[in-house]
């Protein structure tokens, strides 16, 4: 079905092509800053030629998603992309909340604001792409040239909406508040003691919400010798020392609507002005090393003993990268692994 486009998405995209034509390099996340929209109503621009509006239940389209075959799976935030190729494997859901655990792609998802989905074609790549309320997005799933095509388009056509021919509206989102440095009324040795108590790592944020802290706010009131802060520019060093050693680790990146996770080694580590890139055959990371505000080794107690992580925070409080050394429940972590922390992160 054709699409006639509103006066109002008309009128973006003539602003967005003029934007393009003087910023050729731009990525379309940047474009819908600089043009004070979202990505999601730029997308819309092209519905009814390049793009195609999905609808339905998106938790049946991605039980599907198997049926590609090997593709790319992204997630991002502002400050760092996350890109895995794989299939996608072992999918399931409670409610509105999925994992896929796939050996090479594995997310945990969280559909309650995934609110709008696209079928994408641009230049001969196919992709499908997903955005929430506030037309952000939340995950995107691209073919490789050995996935299955014709099961991609069969996919579309049967989550394809009706009606083409739609205006996107979506939530404004609240400006962030500067969070206090300090945690007042925090009952600091109760916190302490639950923190040495922990049997688990995602009890943690389980603990941050009865003490109503940030993650900065948990991290500066941590027991003593379980977090300290190291300084931005350690990552270059730790990955060089990561590629070189071949230490499997474990790479998070999250939104509000997705977790995706790399385990294994990187490779080939190259930095590109404020971006510091992994650019390995089936794994890509592009992390801005200028949104770092803090950097902090943080160490959790568990059944299986300490685990060891890296977190990056940026000056809104927001953690938006995590690093662990590989390991599964039941396995201690790698003993090499906080020892590489050790020997390459520069303390503060």
């Amino acid at each position: 079905m054709k699409s006639t486009l509103s006066p109002d998405r008309t009128e973006l995209k003539e602003r967005w092509a003029e934007y393009k034509l003087a910023n050729p390099k731009s990525r379309i996340r940047d474009d819908a800053k600089a043009l004070g929209t979202s990505e999601a109503e730029l997308l819309a621009t092209g519905l009814g030629t390049n793009v195609q509006l999905l609808a339905g239940d998106f938790r049946e389209l991605i039980k599907e998603m198997g049926s590609l075959g090997h593709v790319m799976a992204l997630t991002r935030n502002d400050h760092v992309v996350h890109e895995r190729k794989g299939v996608y494997e072992k999918i399931s859901f409670n409610n509105h909340v999925g994992l896929v655990l796939g050996e090479d792609i594995d997310l945990r998802l969280f559909l309650g604001d995934w609110k709008f989905g696209f079928a994408v074609s641009e230049n001969d790549r196919f992709s499908l792409q997903f955005f929430n309320s506030f037309g952000e997005a939340a995950h995107k799933i691209y073919l490789t040239e050995k996935s299955n095509k014709e099961a991609y388009d069969a996919l579309v056509a049967k989550y394809l909406a009706a009606d083409q021919d739609v205006n996107l509206f979506v939530s404004e989102k609240k400006e962030k508040v500067a969070e206090s440095e300090e945690a007042p009324g925090l009952d600091r040795p109760a916190f302490q003691q639950e923190w040495l108590a922990l049997k688990d790592t995602h009890d943690f944020f389980t603990l941050l919400r009865k003490h109503n802290l940030s993650r900065k706010q948990a991290l500066r009131n941590a027991p003593e010798g379980y977090a300290h802060r190291i300084k931005p520019e350690s990552m270059k060093p730790l990955f060089d020392a990561i590629s070189e050693t071949g230490l499997p680790i474990m790479v998070f990146v999250s939104n509000p609507n997705c977790i995706q996770i790399h385990t294994g080694p990187i490779k080939k580590i190259f930095v590109m002005g404020p971006w510091l890139n992994v650019m390995d055959p089936e794994f890509n990371l592009h992390l801005r090393e200028d949104a770092i505000d803090e950097a902090w080794v943080v160490r959790k107690p568990t059944e299986d003993g300490i685990v060891t992580g890296i977190e990056l925070i940026d000056k809104d409080g927001v953690m938006f990268n995590q690093f662990f050394g590989k390991r599964k429940p039941g396995i201690p972590e790698l003993a090499e692994w906080p020892a590489l922390i050790e020997q390459h992160a520069i303390q503060l």
